[in-house]
């Protein structure tokens, strides 16, 4: 009976987390992770939390636990990645942790205690990339808003009159903040358990700032450091020819990861998947200058994601030698000028997108864009799971807003920033 409980337990705790804005499709290996990770009071609670992130005394009252037995428990869930503890002005508020960023790199990131990382390597990996589902539930249906974005480096942008805005700039990111930190890059620690990891560089790169690193730092997960060492970790990623990525907004952004192709899940969604959307491009696309261009393919050898080719051009006239030359796939390029940067002859740049690509403003508008394309909006609007009414509420929007010509409006230029704004101003 008590396997029977629990199973049902750890069902209803993938719905919960299946219902936040990662898709969580139910699967062995999910029930699996669910049930090595949570024990089942955590498990339980999680079921009973709001989703929003909420204050002490607000999920005290809508779980109907005592606020001296809930904080610990609260505390304990932080220090293991399940919940997430914010810092907001004169309190904590607290919310569920999602898988990513979340709970997989919290847990990948961990050093202390008796972790297997081996088997959690092997659970994620098979829940990520076994049957795909998981990958097709978020970006299956041409997704646009994913929790990264790509940075270009602005050396490689070509242009004399195009402009580089501070949010697509590292190094106005880290100038942004005060306080930094790194830890253990949860990818590269996954893959070298796996053997799969090809790269030689240390494994304590993941880096984040401001109340992110505060965050990473308080609960054990990372170690503070000095903007000067921010700073020569950024530089050795460049030397390196690691991607730079950071948070898919343009305020605040709290983390900055160095990535690389044969390691970084994100990356290998789109080489494996292809699904475009896993990691939001920069505004930015690699071209190459045909003339100048040698075919000696280091721009190849260095692209993440292989979105560049080496093609043979046939000679203009006959019995002339074939010329070799670089080709983008413009369907993934995700515009990091990595390739530029390993470019002997200067042939391989970026030029500005022709199509606007979506960056949110902040993690509020990141939040509520993310809901909306996976149909968990409504979740987010009437996040007490444990009322009845709003139960009822939540199948009314929810239903709305599967109405693919509503989603579509929400989503357009036209309507999305006054759709934010009411749900903004409803929120505070």
């Amino acid at each position: 009976m008590g396997h029977i409980i629990g199973k049902d337990i750890y069902r209803r705790l993938g719905e919960k987390i299946d219902n936040t804005t990662v898709r969580m499709p139910w699967s062995e290996s999910l029930h699996e992770m669910l049930r090595t990770l949570y024990s089942p009071a955590e498990a339980e609670l999680i079921i009973r939390m709001p989703y929003r992130p909420s204050s002490l005394e607000r999920i005290a009252g809508i779980t109907g636990m005592e606020a001296k037995i809930l904080l610990p428990m609260l505390e304990s869930m932080c220090l293991k990645g399940l919940v997430c503890d914010l810092w907001e002005e004169d309190h904590y508020t607290y919310m569920i942790s999602p898988f990513v960023i979340g709970f997989f790199e919290f847990t990948m990131m961990r050093t202390k205690g008796d972790l297997d990382s081996r088997k959690w390597a092997e659970l994620f990996h098979a829940y990520m990339f076994g049957d795909k589902s998981f990958l097709k539930s978020n970006f299956g249906n041409g997704e646009q808003i994913s929790v990264m974005r790509t940075l270009p480096y602005e050396e490689t942008v070509r242009g004399d009159f195009v402009e580089v805005l501070d949010y697509e700039k590292a190094a106005a990111l880290v100038d942004a903040q005060e306080m930094f930190a790194v830890g253990l890059c949860s990818c590269r620690h996954e893959k070298s358990h796996l053997g799969e990891r090809k790269c030689t560089v240390d494994m304590e790169t993941c880096t984040s700032m401001g109340d992110s690193a505060a965050f990473l730092i308080r609960n054990g997960f990372a170690r503070e450091i000095s903007r000067s060492e921010m700073n020569e970790i950024m530089a050795r990623s460049k030397e390196n020819g690691f991607t730079l990525t950071t948070d898919n907004v343009k305020n605040d952004a709290g983390f900055m990861c160095h990535c690389c192709g044969c390691c970084c899940n994100l990356m290998n969604g789109i080489k494996y998947s292809g699904y475009p959307g896993v990691l939001v491009s920069s505004s930015f696309i690699a071209s190459v200058d045909a003339e100048a261009c040698n075919g000696c393919g280091l721009c190849a050898k260095a692209c993440p994601i292989d979105a560049i080719s080496i093609i043979e051009i046939e000679p203009e006239v006959p019995g002339g030698r074939k010329k070799r030359r670089a080709e983008v796939d413009t369907c993934i390029c995700l515009g990091c000028g990595v390739c530029a940067l390993k470019c002997p002859t200067g042939a391989m740049g970026l030029d500005k997108r022709a199509q606007r690509v979506i960056h949110p403003e902040d993690s509020f508008e990141r939040v509520i864009l993310q809901a909306l394309e996976r149909g968990t909006l409504q979740n987010l609007v009437f996040d007490n799971p444990n009322s009845r009414s709003e139960g009822f509420m939540r199948a009314v929007l929810g239903g709305f807003l599967k109405l693919s010509p509503v989603k579509r409006g929400l989503m357009s230029d036209t309507l999305r920033s006054r759709f934010l704004g009411v749900l903004k101003k409803s929120s505070s």
